[in-house]
């Protein structure tokens, strides 16, 4: 038999002998990161949901999703374990690298109250802005169709 016809054989077989190899250290990997996972971890599922580990039992793994909201999951539904930084930043937008002595950085209300609460400030009352139409107060016509230019 001639070398060239056994080429492509011999080419296939090592490169099904490195895939099976890269798929088991895959595994191997990702059975060591599931093991690593303790209570208190935040992890993603391969769903891409975050959450924080309760509890680690044998094959299943009690996360909590919101506070106070527990589901029980597969351990092979973990796809990441994160360490607390990351998850932090992502979860609760918390940046570690970020200082509280950032004065570039515009101070963002979480509501609309503060935008709207003039609080004893003088100079409040002075910008406050009249959003009612002018004419507003005066009273409808009787037929109750509106203004008369109204069609």
């Amino acid at each position: 038999m001639n070398i060239v016809t056994l080429l492509p054989f011999i080419v296939l077989i090592g490169a099904m002998f490195l895939m099976t190899r890269s798929a088991k250290n895959k595994q191997r990997q990702a059975v060591q990161m599931r093991e690593s996972m303790q209570p208190g971890s935040g992890v993603r599922t391969i769903g891409g949901m975050y959450a924080t580990v309760k509890e680690v039992h044998e094959d299943t793994v009690l996360l909590e999703v919101a506070p106070g909201v527990h589901a029980v999951y597969a351990k092979n539904a973990v796809g990441a374990v994160l360490d607390d930084d990351e998850y932090n930043r992502i979860v609760h937008g918390i940046d570690p690298e970020a200082t509280d002595t950032d004065s570039d950085t515009p101070v963002v209300p979480d509501d609309a109250s503060s935008l709207t609460d003039p609080g004893s400030s003088a100079d409040a009352e002075a910008g406050k802005t009249d959003l009612t139409k002018p004419g507003a107060d005066a009273k409808r016509p009787e037929d109750g169709k509106g203004d008369s230019d109204a069609k």
